[in-house]
């Protein structure tokens, strides 16, 4: 009985996109807007703000000045230089590394690149989230088009990873290329994942769901094929997750 209410609440949350959130600290939009307008940021990752509308997810996300991150995987760092310029000088950013990139020669070297540009990222190679620690407890993970990677692997290591760096009531930030229905049996197919079986992981390992997103939504995304084949972008769903301790 509990399961079943628990997937119809989810279920509702997901379809109705509820953003039962906070309200931001005080200037978080100013400096969020700031961020994305910085003329630092490459022309190639300005030409997909309007398919990824990083103010608004990040605002979602709970992002504020003086905050301190957990990014996993940052990739080319479309979302690290946001999030820098946006928690501020007072704030911090890790970007957690996978070991493998560590070991390509130059595997680092972009990321590298950022925290000497932008000053508060600090680059951290993940041997194992079984081992993860950082120099001290954040206030928000973040992961983007990640979560089906880790998915296929063991994820309640990650997700308890995730929850020991955290501070107490600290948030969890995951957005990714939807697959509704499908549960986990995309991940290492056709790269998505079902929002449901995400909630499902992260509520199990002590967090509780907060708000959904449906700003990225694209209801002409087929849902069954590769992102790379969907034009002009796959749908993706959004959630924030807090932590329970």
């Amino acid at each position: 009985m509990k399961r079943a209410l628990f997937t119809a609440v989810a279920a509702s949350l997901l379809a109705t996109g509820s953003i039962a959130h906070a309200e931001h600290h005080g200037g978080a939009a100013d400096a969020i807007a700031a961020a994305v307008a910085d003329d630092r940021r490459p022309e190639a990752d300005v030409a997909r703000d309007p398919l990824r509308k990083p103010a608004e997810i990040l605002e979602f996300a709970g992002v504020e000045p003086g905050i301190t991150i957990a990014e996993i995987a940052p990739g080319g760092g479309y979302y690290t230089r946001i999030l820098a310029e946006s928690v501020g000088p007072d704030g911090k950013i890790y970007a957690l590394m996978p070991a493998f990139f560590a070991s390509r020669p130059g595997g680092l070297d972009g990321i590298n690149a950022l925290a000497e540009e932008y000053g508060n990222i600090e680059v951290v190679v993940v041997e194992g989230y079984d081992t993860l620690e950082l120099p001290e407890p954040v206030d928000l993970v973040w992961t983007t088009e990640n979560y089906h990677d880790l998915a296929n692997g063991n994820i309640d290591v990650v997700n308890a990873g995730v929850a020991r760096v955290l501070k107490p009531g600290g948030l969890y930030f995951v957005e990714d290329h939807s697959a509704p229905g499908t549960g986990t049996s995309a991940t290492n197919t056709i790269h998505r994942i079902d929002p449901m079986a995400v909630i499902a992981q992260v509520t199990s390992a002590g967090f509780v769901l907060e708000a959904t997103s449906d700003a990225l939504a694209n209801p002409d995304d087929p849902k069954n094929v590769s992102p790379r084949e969907v034009e002009p972008t796959s749908e993706k769903f959004a959630l924030r997750f807090r932590s329970d301790r």
